[in-house]
């Protein structure tokens, strides 16, 4: 017979089994558990909603389209000498600046300085690459929305293009092509070029028109001669509005110090007049050597037409403006007026109160006698005309600048 008073059995204690040596709890649901996890995917949910209600959330970039009322310049070179010069007048003017440039001849410095001038959103870029890497150039356009290219990045040294031919037709002719063939692929429609007077050689009259026949006999020339044919032969069967500008000797900076010229040392040998000049004014180097003394000038030195920097990139900025579609302007840009290197530097030693030592050297190899510009399309088509001819105030200018700056911008890999 059961015994119906027997206490109920009571519930059994959690167990613990022993595996391996090792005690194990049963486990136990924790009802907490849940409630976390359901809040955790709340909060999660509205971190998102949060996110899509900021006006910056998946928008793109201000680069990357067309804006009414907004013109996207890509400025190649731009951190080169006269291409931060034009960038910072193109960002004075409004427009909308993308800088390609490999730093190669360019500095970070001038960079950061344009940056720092104009830091509002959607105003200033800067990518770092090569043109001459044409999956980078092509990924550079895809992914921004230019309306015009001005096409300064090149090397651009006579002597040095005797020397090594081949980097100049890398560098100045086959990056040209491969820019070309990416504003093409992407439909950006308005090419400004920086072209030279190089591409006339020595030609037989003077002053040079933009009729002046066309024979170059250095490879800096040549390159440039050869990239302004392809430009007009692929301008044949398209609508694209192309400005072409051939320059002379260009000296000078800004004239509010804020961009100077700033080459790199090793390449001084090279370099433009005005930059030998300074270094013998601060005693960088022991003097001044000027190349060949027995042309047939004046005063048996090269005649060249010094443009201040600041008027030549008025005139690429009147060349934007007055671009058409379906035509190609070509134009010298100068003050039509020779000078003989002797001159130069008698201006250098006063504008900065040196005494340099001039030194008179052979011919340079690829150099030619007498150059200056007849400037007067483009002054009656493009209602430009050079401003700051007075040569001794333009290096003033510019000497202004290398005071302040004895490293220049400073050190380009540190900056990067």
């Amino acid at each position: 017979m059961l015994n119906s008073n027997k206490p109920r059995s009571q519930p059994r204690p959690p167990r613990s089994y022993a595996l391996g040596g090792v005690d194990h709890a049963e486990p136990i649901k924790k009802k907490g558990v849940v409630r976390k996890i359901v809040f955790a995917l709340g909060l999660v949910a509205l971190c998102i909603f949060m996110l899509k209600q900021s006006p910056t959330f998946m928008s793109p970039s201000p680069f990357s389209r067309h804006e009414a009322g907004v013109t996207h310049v890509l400025v190649t070179g731009g951190a080169g000498y006269i291409g931060s010069h034009a960038t910072l007048r193109l960002l004075k003017d409004s427009y909308r600046v993308t800088i390609v440039d490999n730093l190669s001849r360019g500095n970070m410095g001038a960079v950061k300085v344009l940056q720092d001038l104009f830091p509002e959103p959607g105003r200033l870029q800067f990518i770092y690459a090569d043109l001459g890497d044409a999956k980078a150039v092509n990924k550079i356009f895809s992914e921004n929305a230019f309306d015009a290219v001005m096409h300064f990045a090149a090397v651009a040294y006579v002597g040095e293009s005797t020397l090594d031919p081949l980097k100049y037709y890398h560098n100045i002719t086959s990056n040209t092509l491969v820019v070309l063939e990416a504003m093409a692929a992407h439909n950006v429609n308005t090419l400004i070029y920086s072209s030279t007077c190089a591409t006339y050689g020595e030609p037989e009259k003077m002053p040079i028109t933009e009729e002046t026949p066309q024979h170059p006999i250095n490879p800096y020339g040549k390159a440039k001669k050869m990239s302004e044919d392809i430009i007009q032969d692929f301008h044949k069967n398209s609508d694209m509005a192309v400005m072409i500008l051939r320059y002379f000797n260009v000296i000078g900076s800004d004239p509010d110090g804020r961009l100077g010229e700033a080459p790199r040392p090793e390449l001084r040998e090279h370099g433009r007049i005005s930059g030998a000049c300074f270094d013998a004014a601060r005693g960088i180097t022991k003097g001044l050597k000027v190349r060949g003394t027995d042309y047939k000038t004046s005063d048996g030195t090269c005649i060249r037409d010094y443009i201040d920097v600041t008027d030549l990139v008025d005139a690429h900025v009147k060349a934007l403006e007055n671009s058409k579609p379906g035509h190609v302007g070509i134009y010298n840009v100068g003050t039509g007026k020779g000078r003989s290197v002797k001159e130069f530097v008698e201006a250098c030693k006063k504008a900065t109160g040196a005494s340099i030592k001039v030194e008179y050297l052979p011919r340079r190899p690829g150099d030619y006698a007498e150059v200056f510009s007849d400037p007067s399309k483009i002054r009656l088509e493009l209602n430009w005309s050079a401003r700051f001819t007075d040569l001794e105030k333009s290096l003033r200018v510019a000497w202004k600048w290398q005071k302040l700056h004895h490293n220049g911008y400073g050190s380009t890999k540190d900056s990067i």
